[in-house]
């Protein structure tokens, strides 16, 4: 299945649209967004993540307001590509993301070293890391959102896989 390619350039073209980016942490969950034209990733807020039912919730109120045509969700894999508990839990809760925010497609992507990207980024711009956590989950999910708008631009195919609703 190939892409959609774009007459005037002869590259894949883009879907337009604003997209939700999550980075699922144990503790927090952080949420970034994009321009409809899929250029800047931008951080939108932390989301509590210990009551996940309250999470969802949330992430349904930031579905509805911002009015993406996908949430990308990112899965932790190891250096080696494999999926441990983490991924597990990352899949089940990205499922019950799918079924909650029918009909916006969720889809998970690969999200391999973003928290530790986004430390680094942080750091180096002078955030504590005791203050920057809530803003580190942000910043992975604007890395997540930004790498998987650079796989749709570079392949013309919507990021990583999608998330069958099961109900």
């Amino acid at each position: 299945m190939s892409g959609q390619v774009n007459e005037q350039t002869d590259g894949p073209v883009m879907r337009r649209g604003r997209r939700l980016a999550i980075d699922v942490g144990d503790a927090r969950i952080g949420v970034a967004s994009c321009d409809p034209d899929g250029i800047l990733a931008t951080p939108v807020e932390t989301v509590p993540g210990r009551d996940v039912p309250a999470a969802h919730r949330r992430l349904r109120q930031l579905v509805e307001e911002y009015e993406p045509i996908e949430v990308v969700v990112g899965l932790p894999r190891s250096l080696k590509g494999g999926e441990g508990p983490a991924a597990v839990k990352v899949r089940g809760f990205a499922g019950e993301l799918a079924r909650l925010i029918t009909p916006v497609p969720v889809r998970l992507v690969d999200e391999r070293m973003t928290t530790v990207t986004a430390s680094q980024g942080l750091r180096a711009s002078g955030v504590k890391s005791r203050k920057g956590r809530s803003v580190i989950d942000q910043a992975a999910a604007v890395i997540i959102l930004q790498q998987a708008l650079e796989s749709e631009r570079v392949s013309g195919m919507p990021p990583g896989e999608g998330v069958e609703v099961v109900i």
